[in-house]
């Protein structure tokens, strides 16, 4: 049995390794040149450079507390939103992929819900259910359904048609088709859509943050702060937590559809 070409190990360090590097380096030489190129002086405010923002801010004790205790408000937030937004997607795409009549009911309502640009509701989200943690949680669980709606029900309906005969043949009831077939050839699009749903629930938590201010402040609420203060470096160190936030929660959906799905689907390797 012949070894592997040398080149390949270099190579999967460069895609897994070098590119991110690389590209972070090309991000941080273009906020410069923007910062201390592009702009005026007396503007450079509007984007002070990567270096004045960690010392005005992160590197500040107190500052960083802060934002990470807000960071852990929208985390909540967003998990729970995440965790609801699932038990309702799977339960609405089950029961649509089980019977017709409740896909045409269901399914055109679901496609409103998406359609509807989120801020258009927030009033009535805030009339409705207050304006604390409830009113956000709401935001994130309407942001984050759909994709888990439309995945649910796209995975079950591809189920493949010989199996289902397979079952039929077997004279295998409703519910053992359900679950000894359709929901585990559709985990490979739930997770997919979990993986989605995870980051638009961080969006939502910092959108419900933005509007919803009662209660503890979350990541967002001190993002519109810094933004009607003009504080920038805060403003900025606090968009660069909510970010890293959310990369980490997609990272983690990958790492658990990878362990769920990875050994037999293309879709988690």
């Amino acid at each position: 049995m012949r070894s592997a070409p040398a080149w390949r190990i270099p190579y999967h360090l460069l895609r897994k390794t070098v590119v991110p590097l690389v590209c972070t380096g090309l991000a941080l030489a273009a906020w410069y040149t923007v910062s201390l190129v592009l702009l005026a002086p007396e503007r450079r405010f509007l984007l002070p450079p990567p270096h004045q923002v960690f010392r005005e801010s992160l590197s500040d004790p107190a500052k960083l507390e802060a934002m990470l205790r807000a960071l852990a408000v929208t985390a909540r937030v967003a998990v729970t939103g995440l965790f609801f937004a699932a038990l309702i997607g799977i339960a609405v795409g089950v029961l649509m992929s089980q019977a017709k009549a409740v896909e045409r009911v269901v399914y055109p309502y679901a496609v409103v819900l998406q359609a509807i640009p989120v801020l258009a509701v927030v009033p009535l989200i805030g009339l409705w259910f207050g304006y604390g943690l409830t009113a956000r949680t709401m935001v994130c669980v309407l942001i984050a359904v759909h994709p888990i709606i439309a995945m649910t029900l796209f995975g079950i309906q591809s189920v493949d048609g010989n199996l289902r005969e397979l079952f039929t043949l077997g004279r295998a009831n409703r519910l053992r088709r359900l679950i000894s077939l359709e929901l585990p050839a559709a985990l490979p699009s739930i997770m997919t859509s979990l993986r989605t749903a995870a980051g638009l629930a961080v969006t939502g938590a910092v959108i419900g943050d933005m509007f919803f201010a009662k209660g503890k402040p979350g990541i967002g609420t001190l993002l519109d702060t810094y933004r009607a203060r003009l504080q920038s470096e805060d403003l900025l160190a606090a968009l660069l937590l909510a970010a890293l936030f959310g990369v980490a929660v997609f990272a983690l959906f990958t790492a658990i559809q990878r362990l769920t799905v990875g050994r037999w689907h293309a879709s988690g390797r």
